[in-house]
């Protein structure tokens, strides 16, 4: 009898912290997904704590966009935390002074727009306001790029990005 009581206090206990994962209970937090058009510059503001933070606005498309600053020139991005790394458009890799034409496409990725060849390069700076992050691992996207992502290999390496219904916060 106490084995099966034990059993099914670990049961309920388990379903709670199941549910909890499932968002069943509402204490899931928001996601950001990634597709197309403009919104205004993140905000920048500096925490309490003297760490660096950047505040970007939801645009009216319903995503976030960052106006980031790569190796000392501006870039437009699309922030997606479905990208594994920061994926740069054949147009934005030259404007950040790479030349794309002689760039080794060595990699397949999956885009939106399917498959497409890539070639990695690393990013001296990454920021966004003064939420910034050195060494940034990128690809240069041959084609099925509208726009330059903003992926994971940037938004991992913050102390904290956050999204909620009408901004995203990024700490570095």
């Amino acid at each position: 009898m106490v084995r099966f009581l034990v059993i099914g206090a670990i049961a309920a206990f388990c379903s709670i912290f199941a549910a909890r994962a499932l968002d069943l209970l509402g204490h899931a937090q928001p996601t950001v997904a990634a597709a197309a058009v403009a919104t205004a510059p993140a905000a920048v503001e500096s925490s309490s704590d003297g760490d660096a933070e950047a505040t970007i606005g939801k645009g009216a498309d319903g995503h976030f966009w960052a106006d980031a600053t790569v190796d000392g020139r501006s870039v437009r991005f699309l922030v997606d935390t479905g990208a594994t790394t920061v994926a740069l458009t054949m147009s934005d890799a030259r404007n950040l002074g790479l030349d794309p034409d002689t760039m080794s496409y060595t990699y397949t990725v999956m885009t939106a727009n399917g498959a497409a060849p890539a070639a990695p390069v690393r990013l001296g700076v990454v920021s966004i306001g003064r939420a910034e992050v050195s060494n940034v691992q990128a690809f240069v996207l041959q084609s099925g790029l509208e726009t330059s992502l903003l992926g994971m290999s940037y938004l991992g390496r913050l102390s904290k990005f956050e999204a909620t219904p009408d901004s995203m916060v990024l700490r570095s």
